[in-house]
């Protein structure tokens, strides 16, 4: 049995030539003009014969020497790709270079000419005038070279490593063959691996895994018909594959890096698709193609996995995609994303493969760009999640057109009820949830109510939501159902496979937990009884605020800085801290800056929070304590050398890109996306960036594992959401006999009747609320939690099923009104817990280091169940002794009915606000917000001695000051519309 390289070479010759390739010898490639000529004059000749006879009258018979000579011109100046896609001119004559494969069957004289391509291999080809080397095999389609291989055998004890350092180190690219845009791209090859690059740059060349990866990890599937590697060859350069690739995947971009000193600079880059981006893009199409509209897609890809670039070949493909029977499957693609860039880069990428302007549209002001786009039809439409909620009247109205909707980032800040607003406007645009939120939360859409058909998937209208991180709701809207009834995602680019390629790092290989103690003095002689969960969110937070352990721990964040992180890459390792408050934030910024002047370090600091921070009387912001003239300046500044410290609060968690970030320092409460979504800042590569640090103060190494497990490998939802449960809800909540079903009907009545006005509502609700004023302590409870929990279930399911039952619909518009109208519960929290301990000592001490391994199995979501509690466990009252203790085991802040109040004072000065009041008749909702935020500030401020407690937890609490405002907003929205 031949073992050799020579019989693999051989093998992939066999398998092409019995797929319309053409076996060519050494003798027919020309290395000074890096061509097979006879192959492109025979492609002429058969394609373009009257121009070739219009060239020949002005060249004679000198003709193919000039004409290899302007062709070998141009293609060094522009490059393969480019000719291949414009062609070539030469004295008035003009001549395509390639047929791609026709979109339609209308026109055959299209797809005579696609017959005509020549694809051709020649092995062990001499590319050198120099010497007498020669390169394994390299592709040819109509003489031009395309793609060349190096091929390894493992039996002959050689592998694709050896064939990537073959081209690092003997493949000159400086030799016309392997100048940069000269062939697309060059292949490393062994039996089970293929790497790829399409730059040759001596030792410096930049190899990536073109592989399909094996058990969401790297590497190839064992391929029981022979190689793993043999896809490279009986697929990807497969005619029609290649052809396509060329045609619609192939990209030249400018890609733009910041240095070590923060200059910025520009590299052009040419693009071959990676595998993943390959098979999710065409397996999409090919469904899309088949099932037509109606149809949800979920990706889960993986940062580092080039989500751009697929959202790009995907709204490319889907805007030109036809059925078998040359009928247009979209009128129009919608592409949802908040990266400020994917428009511009889609205009440019569509831009190469059309060549035709105007084919996407950035929608970026107002509703009538949106509402002018889709009136005529737009190919590929950018915008936000924020423009659909606009013109849903308009939309509406077009159910003789199909839309393609590409969600970047399947979970956003957005919950059910504003999420419902996106499904009233294309069907169910974004998942409608966000985990560990309160009904309050949810934005309140009221026009969306009028119609049941605005839910439930439209046969219309297909969507395709990328995520790396989805959640159990998110897998159940967009999922693909498997037959044992789970959830997977239609493709998966794990963040396995990602890291063991290396296109990001691994954040928990590092990861070292710190647990802090508190000693706690008793200042009186009897303990008083204080209810439990609330004295250890009071006393969690005087501990930490305590400016002894700010102190504390801003020397050990330092001193770790210096001693282990400050010569992490090359010297320019930078580091983000996590703190858990904007006070927490702004105290630590002050604590960091006297800290480096006092010792005379040579680095600076900056801090990241919105809004105004008032502490101890004085005012402080972003900007003011930066030094900088605006919060934007705050990202390019980071980028300068000597500042290495940035303190964040609940900004630049997620969607920070900065890869001098080496180490986190964490002093907040994270769990589940959030914790991955934050820790995964430090997981961009760059030359240098061998490894990254994690030292966290807030949580434990079992709660960040539980995190990440999930989507380490793949995310499966273990079972479906089940309906019934409505009727379940629905059934409990009639028990309690505070109302009937004729006051739900009665209250629909008015509820849905166009023109109505809401102080018609508050007669039919009044009474019921008396009704559960009656009830006992527990019921009211118990009560309020089944209303919540039956709003939050139908907000969600009203997007997966479209309920034929009005009655639910009635329900839900009922309950939601009611609980608005239910009175908050007046418990008093106890703020004086703080005055009866006093922090005696403050030490740190670390408990674990080292590495958090995570399975290389699937990870289980959980689906929705009740998306609330149903049952509140009672507040225990327990001596302060007994409190003290358990704030030593455990953190965090635990947020109660009791801290929720309804603010009826602040709501009314808001409601009563002329400017407010003013603006709401003029603005759009998403501008009355900008309005709004800053009239909120203003009127806390005025009530800081009258609410001084709930002041302070709002102004220390970034994520409760938030929550609040954002409730007050719908309310006070709710009353001025």
């Amino acid at each position: 049995m031949d073992t050799s390289e020579k019989s693999f070479e051989a093998h992939i010759e066999e398998v092409l030539a019995a797929s319309s390739y053409r076996k060519r010898e050494p003798k027919n490639y020309n290395p000074e003009s890096c061509l097979d000529e006879d192959m492109l004059f025979e492609f002429i000749y058969a394609t373009q014969p009257k121009e070739w006879e219009k060239l020949k009258q002005q060249h004679g018979e000198e003709v193919k020497s000039k004409f290899i000579y302007r062709l070998k011109q141009e293609i060094e100046k522009r490059g393969t790709l480019d000719i291949l896609r414009k062609g070539v001119s030469d004295y008035g004559s003009r001549f395509n270079l390639i047929y791609f494969t026709p979109e339609s069957s209308l026109n055959p004289e299209h797809a005579q000419l696609y017959q005509n391509n020549i694809f051709s291999l020649i092995r062990q080809v001499k590319f050198s005038t120099k010497d007498e080397k020669s390169l394994d095999t390299v592709i040819f389609i109509n003489g031009l070279p395309i793609s060349t291989l190096e091929l390894k055998n493992y039996l002959t004890g050689q592998n694709v490593q050896h064939a990537i350092k073959q081209y690092r180190y003997t493949r000159d690219w400086r030799e016309p063959l392997f100048m940069f845009k000269r062939c697309l791209v060059h292949f490393a090859v062994d039996n089970d691996l293929v790497y790829m690059t399409t730059r040759l740059a001596g030792k410096s060349t930049y190899f990536l895994p073109f592989n399909k990866g094996f058990e969401n990890g790297a590497g190839n599937p064992v391929n029981p018909s022979g190689f793993k590697s043999a896809y490279l060859w009986e697929e990807v350069l497969q005619k029609d594959s290649l052809l396509q690739i060329i045609a619609e995947f192939m990209l030249v971009s400018i890609e733009i890096t910041t240095d070590e000193e923060g200059e910025q600079k520009e590299k052009e880059m040419l693009i071959f698709p990676r595998y993943h981006q390959l098979d999710a893009v065409r397996k999409m199409v090919t469904h899309a193609r088949e099932h037509n509209a109606g149809q949800n897609y979920l990706i889960q890809h993986s940062a580092g996995s080039g989500k751009t670039k697929t959202i790009s070949w995907l709204a490319h493909k889907l805007a030109s995609l036809q059925s078998s029977y040359n009928v247009k499957i979209f009128n129009s693609v919608i592409v949802v994303s908040d990266r400020r860039v994917i428009d511009k880069q889609l205009r440019d990428e569509v831009l190469q493969f059309q060549q035709v302007e105007g084919v996407v549209q950035a929608v970026e002001k107002h509703s009538s760009q949106l509402r002018d786009a889709l009136d005529t039809s737009k190919k590929i439409i950018v915008t936000t999640l924020q423009k659909f909620p606009y013109i849903v009247d308009e939309i509406s109205k077009q159910t003789d057109k199909k839309f393609a909707v590409i969600v970047d980032e399947a979970h956003s800040s957005q919950s059910g009820e504003s999420t419902k607003s996106l499904k009233k406007v294309l069907g169910s645009l974004e998942e409608a949830e966000k985990e560990n939120t309160s009904e309050e939360e949810l934005t309140a859409e009221d026009e969306i109510l009028r119609e049941l058909s605005g839910r439930g998937r439209q046969k219309n209208i297909s969507f395709f939501a990328f995520t790396a991180t989805p959640k159990g709701k998110t897998m159940e809207l967009f999922g693909t159902k498997n037959v044992d009834k789970t959830f997977s995602p239609f493709h998966l680019y794990s963040m396995r496979q990602a890291i063991e390629e290396g296109f990001i790092l691994d954040v928990l290989k590092n990861y070292t937990t710190f647990q802090t103690y508190f000693n706690l003095i008793k200042k009186i002689e009897e303990d008083p009884q204080y209810e439990k969960k609330k004295g250890i969110a009071l006393l969690k937070s005087y501990v930490e605020l305590h400016d002894h352990a700010i102190g504390k721990k801003t020397e050990l964040m330092i001193e770790h800085f210096l001693s282990h992180v400050a010569r992490k890459i090359d010297g320019y390792a930078k580091v983000m801290v996590v703190s858990r408050s904007r006070l927490h934030a702004v105290r630590y910024k002050l604590a960091f800056d006297q800290y480096i002047k006092e010792h005379k370090h040579p680095i600076k600091t900056l801090v990241a929070f919105s809004g105004i921070v008032n502490d101890g009387g004085k005012e402080y912001t972003e900007p003011g304590m930066n030094n900088l003239r605006s919060e934007k300046l705050t990202v390019e500044t980071f980028k300068l050398p000597e500042y290495k410290i940035l303190i964040v609060a609940n900004k630049f968690q997620t969607g920070f890109d900065q890869p001098f970030l080496h180490t986190m320092y964490v002093d907040k409460k994270l769990g589940g996306v959030m914790a991955v979504q934050t820790l995964s800042r430090l997981n961009r590569t760059r030359k240098g960036k061998d490894d990254t640090m994690i030292l966290d103060f807030a949580n434990h190494e079992e709660e960040i594992q539980k995190a990440f497990q999930p989507y380490y490998d793949k995310a499966v939802l273990t079972k479906a959401t089940d309906p019934n449960k409505l009727y379940d809800l629905e059934r409990k909540l009639y028990e309690f006999n505070i109302f009937a079903k004729s006051d739900v009907e009665k209250f629909a009545n008015v509820f849905f009747k166009r023109g109505a006005t809401q102080e018609k509502l508050h007669p039919l609700l009044d009474p019921i609320v008396e009704e559960y004023l009656r009830l006992e302590k527990k019921e009211k409870t118990n009560f309020r939690d089944q209303l919540k929990n039956y709003v939050r279930l139908y907000a969600f399911l009203s997007q997966i099923v479209s309920f034929k039952d009005v009655g639910l619909e009635k329900l839900y518009a009922f309950l939601r009104m009611l609980g608005r109208k239910l009175p908050a519960d007046k418990e008093r929290l106890p703020v004086e817990i703080t005055d009866n301990v006093n922090m005696d000592t403050y030490r740190v001490q670390q408990i674990s280091s080292g590495s958090i391994e995570l399975e290389k199995t699937t990870g289980e979501l959980k689906p929705a169940e009740g998306l609330g509690t149903g049952k509140r466990a009672g507040d225990e009252k327990e001596f302060l002794s007994r409190i003290i203790d358990e704030v030593n085991e455990r953190f965090g802040t635990d947020f109660t009915e009791g801290d929720k109040v309804f603010f009826a004072e602040l709501e009314t000065r808001l409601a009563g606000n002329e400017t407010l009041s003013e603006s709401a008749k003029t603005n759009t909702k998403e501008a009355l917000k900008l309005v709004f935020a800053h009239i909120f500030e203003d009127q806390l401020h005025t009530m800081v001695e009258s609410n001084f407690d709930i002041y302070k937890k709002i102004v220390e609490n970034a994520e409760f000051g938030q929550f609040i405002k954002e409730k007050m907003f719908e309310e006070v929205y709710s009353k001025l519309k």
